[in-house]
């Protein structure tokens, strides 16, 4: 038995990570990004994010039935092409750009978003609508499809695009939902040829995907009673609690 599976401080740190993505999963703010960082307590980030995948591909199932027929299509149809493209080029790149890296960038990206989104809050109020714009679309998809492809952290890029839209909350959650569901089954490809689904990374995905379904169920119920005055404000402070998370690990690592 691989060591990995009697390692108490392995669990220790597992399971709240795996119930933290399955809440976000749901819809609850930007926990989930938190999921590999905290498992690399215990374990390499690398093998944090292969443990990860198989469990986000079944959170992804069950979140796509609840939140089936909810999404904005054309929003999909703008994002995905990019998505594409950037998973083809954290492919080509895995042996250069690290996951450190990516974490620090995107980090940055994300407190200048939050600052944005402040300062157009403070100049128009909450009710201030961002218009749809192909280009951006593309562009801020290709971003998320290579960031979740290096470090799973796709959800802030996303959310620079779409949270401006302000969507009702259950079409932007479930709009989110179909999106990182066909990033996250094409990144099972270029996974597995980089032999990140070995024996025991597998095993461990096995033993912790029970809390998978449970707790993103539990975010969609939470989600679906939450008003768009309290969505809003409320994703974008955990967005920006774990942008500055991202932002420190990446000094950290970097220095």
């Amino acid at each position: 038995m691989s060591a990995l599976l009697i390692d108490p401080w392995f669990y220790a740190v597992a399971v709240p990570a795996v119930i933290l993505v399955g809440l976000t999963k749901g819809g609850v703010g930007g926990f989930g990004l938190i999921g590999v960082p905290l498992m690399a307590l215990a374990i390499s980030p690398v093998q944090a994010a292969a443990i990860l995948l198989p469990i986000l591909v079944v959170m992804d199932i069950v979140s796509l039935w609840t939140w089936r027929g909810q999404d904005d299509r054309k929003t999909l149809v703008d994002m995905l092409p990019g998505a594409l493209v950037g998973i083809g080029i954290g492919w080509a790149t895995a042996a250069f750009v690290t996951a450190d890296v990516v974490r620090f960038i995107v980090g940055a990206v994300t407190i200048a978003f939050v600052g944005r989104w402040l300062y157009v809050t403070y100049r128009h109020g909450l009710s201030h609508v961002s218009k749809p714009n192909r280009p951006l679309a593309a562009f801020w998809g290709t971003i998320a499809g290579f960031t979740s492809f290096v470090a799973h952290v796709g959800g802030p890029p996303f959310q620079v695009y779409t949270m401006p839209l302000r969507m009702d909350p259950k079409v932007l959650t479930a709009t989110g939902v179909v999106f990182f569901a066909i990033v996250n089954a094409i990144k099972l490809v270029p996974y597995f040829a980089l032999g990140q689904f070995d024996a025991a990374n597998l095993t461990a995905s096995a033993v912790l995907m029970p809390f998978a379904p449970l707790s993103t169920l539990a975010g969609a119920w939470i989600v679906r009673r939450m008003r768009p005055e309290v969505f809003y404000p409320f994703t974008y402070a955990t967005i920006a609690l774990v942008a500055v998370k991202l932002l420190w690990d990446g000094v950290v690592s970097l220095l």
